[in-house]
C-alpha cells in the first residue's frame, strides 16, 4: 500500500474514534471539507462538469442530513470578489471568545471521505437520471425526507456514483430515480412509477407529481420548508452566470428541514423554456399543486420558507428565450406564492450562492436584540421641529434605503465586503436586512449588531420577514381554504420584528399585484408601527398612527455625481412633500458618502436623516398636516 492510502486508513479511523467516543457535536470536533479546488473545474469540459456538479450535490445532502441535530460538517466553497466567504465567517467566530473557538476541526478534502466519515448518519443512496433534469431537484428532496445522499448515476468507473455504489463503499441504494439499468423511468407517458397516477404529459413535472403522491400526501415532507433553485439543466448552460449559480451548496440548510426542491415556472402562458414540448400552464400547474400541499400540511396557519429565485439567466424570461422579462418573472413568482402562505428568501443570481447554512442554523442567539428610537424631544432640540411647533423651513429631508438585503445568500457574500469599508459610520445608514435571514445566515445578522456604530439603524427589507406580496395574500381567490393568510403573515413577521427590534419596513413591492387593503395595513400597523413603505398608496398618510410613505426612485448609477444629481432632480420636480426616499442596491459606504456630499452641493437644502428621525419626523409631520387639514400631496 502507497503513503496515501496509508494516510487515508488513518484518517478514517481518527474520525470513526471519535464518532465512537460521542461524536463531533459532544465533542465540538467539525470536518472541515474543503471544496475550494472545485473553482478549478473547466466549464468547457462535460466530463469536469459533471464531477464538479456530483461532488456538490452529494457534498450539500450530506451536510444536510449529518447538521439537523448539531454542527458537525463545515464545507469551503464559496468565493466572491476574491473573498473566501465561508473561511472568512469560520474565521470570525474562530476568534477568543467566539461560538468556534474551542473546536477542534478534522481537514477533509474529498467527498467520499466525507461520506465515510458519516457513515452511521446515511442510510443510503437516492440515485437521479442524468437525461432528466427534474430529478436531481427531487433527489434532494427524498434525501432530506429519507437521510440520504443524492447520486447522479454514471457508471463510469470513476464516476462519484460508482465510486460510491459500485465500489468498496457499497452505499446502498434506498430510492431509485432512474431504472437500475440506467434508462429513465419518466417519460412523460402512461402512469407515475408505483403510484398509479397519470402522466402530466411532461418529462419534467412527472417527477415532481411523483414526490407529491408519495411524500406530500403521505406526510413524510411537512412542507414548512422548499428550496426554489435550478436542476441539473444548468449543466447545459454553465456559463450564463457565475459557476456558483448551480446553487448546490444551498441545499443543505432545506435538506436538514425535509424540505421539498422545485425548479418551476411561475407562467402559465407559454410552455417552460426548458420544456417547450410540455403541454401549455404544466409548469405553473405542477407548482401550483406543490404549494397547495404545503399549504394543506401547514393547515393553513404555518408560512412556508423557500429559498431560492427565478433563474432568470437560464430559464423562464426573455433572455432564456421565454416572452416575459426578468423583473416581470420576478414579480410574477412573488404573486404565485403569496396566495399559498409562502415567502422567500430571494437568493437571487449575483450573489445566489450560500454554504452551510445547515452549520450556522445552530448559532446562539441573542435572545433579543434591541434599537434605540428617536424622541420627539429630541427632533425639537435638534431644530428639525421649531419651539413653536413648525417644520424646519427651507429643508428636503431624505432617508435612504440600503438595500436589499432579502437574501441570506446576499448578507454572507456581500457584507464582508461593504459592512466592513471604513467608511461605515460616518453618514446615517438605513440597512434595510429581513429578520428571517436570521433562520439561515444568524451568524451574519448576529455579527452586524455586534458592529454596528451609532449611524446604522436596521429595518426590514422587502416585504417584512421574508418576499411576498401582501396585498396578493389577503386577495380573496378560488384556492380553497386560503382565506386567512394576512393572519399567518402576522404571525410569521411579529416573531422575527420583535426578536430583532425592527419597527419600520423599508420597502414593500406590490409589483403586480394588488395594493395593500385594511387588513394588510391592520397587520402592519401592529408588527411595523413606525412605518412602511409600499409602491401602491397615497403619496403620505398615517394608517393607525403608523407612517406609510410611497416608494419613489432607485438610485442606479455606480458613479456618485450621476447618483446625486438624479436624486437633486427628483427633488426638485416631486415637490409638495418634504420627506423624499430612495433605494440603492450593493454601494459601498464610501459611494454614499461622495452621493450625498454631491447632491448637498446641488442643493444645500437637502438633509439625510437617520431611520428613527427621519420616520418619527414623518409621523409628527403628518399629525401636524392632519389637524391643519392640509392634505398631504406630491406631484406624480
Amino acid at each position: 500500500m502507497n503513503i496515501g492510502g496509508k494516510k487515508q486508513i488513518l484518517w478514517l479511523f481518527l474520525v470513526a474514534l471519535l464518532l465512537s467516543q460521542g461524536g463531533f457535536a459532544s465533542k465540538k470536533e467539525v470536518v472541515f471539507l474543503d471544496l475550494h479546488a472545485l473553482h478549478q473545474t473547466d466549464l468547457n469540459d462535460s466530463i469536469q462538469v459533471l464531477d464538479m456538479w456530483d461532488a456538490l450535490h452529494c457534498a450539500s445532502t450530506l451536510q444536510g442530513i449529518v447538521n439537523r441535530t448539531s454542527p458537525r460538517l463545515y464545507v469551503r466553497y464559496v468565493t466572491s470578489h476574491g473573498i473566501d466567504i465561508d473561511s472568512h465567517w469560520w474565521n470570525i467566530y474562530r476568534r477568543k471568545g467566539e461560538w468556534l473557538h474551542a473546536c477542534d476541526s478534522i481537514p477533509c478534502n474529498r467527498v467520499e471521505d466525507a461520506v465515510a466519515a458519516f457513515r452511521s448518519c446515511v442510510k443510503g443512496a437516492v440515485v437521479y437520471d442524468s437525461n432528466v433534469p427534474s430529478t436531481s431537484n427531487v433527489a434532494s428532496s427524498v434525501a432530506g425526507a429519507e437521510n440520504l445522499i443524492a447520486l447522479r448515476y454514471d457508471p463510469r468507473p470513476q464516476s462519484l456514483y460508482s465510486r460510491l455504489v459500485l465500489g468498496e463503499s457499497a452505499i446502498p441504494v434506498k430510492c431509485w430515480l432512474v431504472n437500475p439499468d440506467g434508462s429513465s423511468m419518466f417519460t412523460g407517458k402512461g402512469t407515475l412509477p408505483g403510484c398509479g397516477r397519470p402522466s402530466s404529459g411532461s418529462v419534467k413535472c412527472d417527477p415532481y407529481l411523483w414526490f407529491i403522491e408519495k411524500y406530500m400526501k403521505t406526510g413524510r415532507c411537512k412542507g414548512r420548508y422548499a428550496g426554489y433553485y435550478i436542476d441539473q439543466y444548468w449543466r447545459n448552460k454553465p456559463r450564463s452566470a457565475p459557476m456558483n449559480h448551480h446553487l448546490l451548496s444551498n441545499h443543505d440548510f432545506f435538506v436538514s428541514k425535509g424540505g421539498f426542491f422545485f425548479d418551476l415556472s411561475p407562467w402559465a402562458d407559454e410552455p417552460a423554456t426548458d420544456e417547450p414540448s410540455q403541454p401549455l400552464g404544466t409548469d405553473a400547474a405542477t407548482l401550483s399543486e406543490l404549494l397547495s400541499q404545503a399549504y394543506r400540511l401547514g393547515k393553513g396557519k404555518e408560512m412556508c420558507y423557500i429559498g431560492g429565485f427565478p433563474a432568470w439567466a437560464y430559464k423562464y424570461t426573455r433572455r432564456a428565450g421565454g416572452l416575459h422579462e426578468d423583473v416581470a418573472t420576478e414579480w410574477q413568482f412573488s404573486e404565485f406564492i403569496s396566495h399559498y402562505n409562502a415567502f422567500k428568501d430571494a437568493d437571487a443570481i449575483g450573489y445566489g450562492a450560500m454554504a452551510n447554512a445547515s452549520f450556522w442554523q445552530h448559532f446562539p442567539l441573542k435572545k433579543t436584540y434591541p434599537q434605540k428610537w428617536m424622541e420627539r424631544e429630541q427632533l425639537v432640540s435638534r431644530g428639525l421641529i421649531s419651539a413653536d411647533g413648525q417644520l424646519a423651513k427651507g429643508k428636503n429631508f431624505i432617508v435612504v434605503y440600503v438595500g436589499d438585503y432579502d437574501a441570506s445568500s446576499w448578507v454572507s457574500q456581500c457584507l464582508p465586503r461593504l459592512w466592513d469599508a471604513p467608511e461605515r459610520g460616518r453618514l446615517p445608514m438605513m440597512w434595510a436586512i429581513s429578520p428571517v435571514l436570521a433562520q439561515r445566515a444568524p451568524h451574519v445578522l448576529h455579527y452586524l449588531r455586534q458592529t454596528a456604530s451609532h449611524n446604522d439603524y436596521f429595518v426590514s427589507a422587502d416585504n417584512g420577514a421574508g418576499y411576498l406580496m401582501p396585498g396578493t395574500a389577503e386577495h380573496e381567490d378560488s384556492l380553497q381554504g386560503t382565506t386567512d393568510r394576512v393572519r399567518a403573515w402576522e404571525r410569521h413577521c411579529q416573531r422575527f420584528y420583535r426578536q430583532w427590534g425592527i419597527d419600520i419596513t423599508g420597502f414593500i413591492i406590490d409589483g403586480n399585484g394588488p395594493a395593500m387593503g385594511t387588513r394588510s395595513l391592520d397587520a402592519y400597523s401592529r408588527f411595523s408601527p413606525r412605518g412602511i413603505v409600499p409602491q401602491k398608496c397615497p403619496p403620505a398618510s398615517l394608517y393607525k398612527g403608523m407612517p406609510v410613505l410611497r416608494s419613489d426612485w432607485d438610485l442606479v448609477s455606480n458613479d456618485p455625481k450621476v447618483a446625486a444629481q438624479v436624486l437633486a432632480d427628483r427633488i426638485r420636480d416631486r415637490g409638495g412633500i418634504p420627506f423624499h426616499w430612495f433605494r440603492c442596491i450593493l454601494k459601498s459606504p464610501k459611494w454614499y458618502e461622495e452621493t450625498i456630499a454631491e447632491a448637498k452641493r446641488l442643493n444645500p437644502s437637502i438633509e439625510l436623516l437617520d431611520a428613527p428621525s427621519f420616520f418619527e419626523l414623518l409621523k409628527w409631520w403628518l399629525e401636524t398636516e392632519s389637524q391643519s387639514q392640509t392634505p398631504a400631496h406630491a406631484k406624480e
